[in-house]
């Protein structure tokens, strides 16, 4: 399985600190649900342990919404939340 990345996903990642790396091993083992528009959204928690925009957070989930198409998933976008 491939996981590729829109460019849309590309500048969401850049703007809200997740890495290609964070994101593939979301969409290879993190937790799957159905998302809206037929695509599948994919979330896990990573220990984070650090400052993010000036403030100390101890952990950093990262969601990525996808698509299939054949065997390999073509991310559209990311949403990264800190707590």
């Amino acid at each position: 399985m491939l996981v590729r990345f829109h460019p849309h996903a590309l500048e969401r990642m850049e703007e809200r600190g997740t890495t290609k790396e964070q994101v593939t091993i979301v969409v290879k083992d993190g937790e799957r649900f159905p998302a809206r528009f037929g695509r599948t959204g994919f979330r896990r928690n990573f220990p984070f342990d650090n400052n993010w925009r000036d403030k100390y957070y101890r952990t950093k989930q990262v969601e990525a919404y996808a698509v299939q198409e054949g065997t390999d998933w073509l991310v559209i976008t990311i949403i990264t939340r800190y707590f």
